[in-house]
């Protein structure tokens, strides 16, 4: 996939605003602009404001990174967004997910996870977006095993990677180096009732 929907980025032509909104992403913790970053420079204001809800979404959140890393590979999955599926999957590896999980969720499958936190970010993470909401039990489970603050931050890290999915799918941002996504054989809907509320 090329990108194709916007001019090829060009520093050279950043306007005051966008330099500044270029300058405080480059200058955190992703040490570059990539990707969707570079599609929000067209709207500077929005890329500042989206980037540091980002940042702490990533790096500062309560969540230790292995549950995070894992809240966004089932976002990543949830909107077949190959972007954030190439660039996440090492992350998660790295933060200690296993290979086995990351294979059952590309292919919308739900993994047998023994760690009770990864089974309690899973399902809430599932849960909310198969249905836009969580039940009680699924709630309770979260808050229990994770604590409150975590539960609001696994709803800020799954509401901010919808919206960086929903940039990669619509600009057509080019998926780069990394593991590919799965086509799935049908609706993602299906795969949800079908495959991800059953160890497969």
């Amino acid at each position: 996939m090329t990108q194709s929907r916007l001019p090829a980025f060009d520093p050279a032509t950043f306007t005051p605003d966008q330099q500044r909104a270029y300058d405080a992403i480059k200058s955190g913790p992703r040490g570059d602009v990539l990707g969707p970053l570079r599609v929000w420079l067209r709207s500077p204001e929005m890329a500042q404001k989206a980037q540091a809800l980002g940042q702490y979404a990533r790096y500062d959140s309560v969540l230790p990174m292995m549950l995070s890393e894992l809240a966004i590979l089932v976002t990543g999955r949830v909107w077949s967004s190959g972007f954030e599926w190439a660039h996440h999957v090492p992350l998660a590896l790295g933060a200690g997910v296993s290979q086995t999980v990351v294979d059952a969720i590309a292919h919308a499958k739900r993994p047998t996870l023994d760690d009770p936190k990864q089974a309690a970010v899973f399902d809430f993470c599932v849960e909310l977006h198969r249905d836009r909401q969580v039940s009680d039990s699924t709630f309770a489970t979260a808050k229990s095993q994770l604590g409150e603050q975590a539960v609001v931050d696994l709803v800020a890290i799954c509401g901010y990677y919808t919206l960086i999915s929903m940039t990669i799918n619509v600009f057509d941002v080019p998926t780069g180096d990394g593991p590919t996504l799965p086509v799935l054989t049908q609706p993602l809907s299906e795969w949800f009732r079908e495959s991800w509320t059953h160890d497969q």
